[in-house]
């Protein structure tokens, strides 16, 4: 059964870190695509960043890159570091699994994942 949990949310200042950390199971981590999303009220869910171990492969939306950092220890965890922190950054933060595409990269939208953990909640304060 293929699961994953996100960990690490948090309120933090502007200008802060967190670090997530998303565990997985039922599955060979570094076969799939795994990326990280958020959802802000009101709001439809958006991608973060994302990542394939395998190829290496890491992509980053516009609004985080030179900011946030994904990793992973090839093994059963992907990680989101976090750095300068903005208040418009909070949100529900979620991973998923997803197929990885052809050229061994990531997708790009919420709907090419096949599995999600529940969540976890990141406050940016001003």
């Amino acid at each position: 059964e293929v699961q994953l949990v996100e960990s690490g949310g948090g309120l933090v200042q502007a200008g802060g870190s967190l670090r997530l950390s998303c565990r997985a199971s039922g599955f060979t981590l570094d076969d799939y695509a795994i990326g990280w999303f958020r959802q802000a009220p009101g709001k439809e869910r958006e991608g973060v960043s994302r990542i394939v171990g395998s190829t290496g492969s890491t992509s980053y939306a516009d609004s985080v890159r030179g900011r946030f950092t994904i990793s992973t220890d090839h093994a059963n965890t992907v990680y989101l570091q976090m750095d300068s922190l903005k208040p418009e950054g909070t949100a529900v933060y979620y991973c998923a699994q997803g197929r990885k595409l052809e050229m061994g990269i990531a997708p790009r939208h919420p709907y090419e994942y096949d599995y999600w953990g529940r969540g976890t909640q990141v406050t940016v304060s001003s």
